[in-house]
């Protein structure tokens, strides 16, 4: 396999209302959501490489953490620009499911979409944080002209 580019698509399936989200980038930059009412959704692009282990490594401005524990971070309440709210929480999504589904990927499947979904509500009423749970399966791979929609 060589480095290419992945779009990364994550949706957070029954987020607390009127609490906002956003996709951080590096340690202070936020992009807000792509799709918002009772979920909200965001994208990304995420390079894929070979690490210096020989193994499949994520890069890019939403890449967080050390080589062998990446994750993208989703930012609420204050943490997501949001002026007054209660909340200031941050989701931890984990890419490293994505690992053994690259490495099985054929090249001439190149034109994917990585898509993932976790429940946004914590135990507390509050917005999902930490490292969240991934949802049905958890990631998959999709054709990205299927433009497929999270289930």
């Amino acid at each position: 396999m060589i480095p290419r580019d992945l779009v990364v698509r994550i949706r957070i399936d029954a987020p607390p209302p009127d609490v906002a989200w956003a996709l951080q980038l590096g340690r202070t930059d936020l992009v807000p959501p792509v799709a918002g009412a009772t979920q909200r959704e965001f994208e990304t692009t995420v390079r894929v490489v070979i690490g210096t282990n020989d193994e499949l490594d994520f890069r890019g401005p939403a890449v967080q953490g050390p080589r062998a524990g990446r994750f993208i971070y989703l930012t609420s309440g204050a943490r997501a620009g949001q002026l007054g709210s209660p909340w200031s929480r941050r989701a931890k999504v984990s890419l490293e499911g994505l690992r053994p589904l690259l490495a099985q990927e054929r090249d001439d499947a190149a034109a994917t979409c990585a898509v993932a979904s976790f429940g946004g509500t914590s135990r507390d009423g509050g917005p999902a944080c930490a490292s969240v749970p991934l949802l049905a399966g958890g990631w998959r791979l999709v054709a990205r002209t299927l433009n497929e929609k999270l289930r």
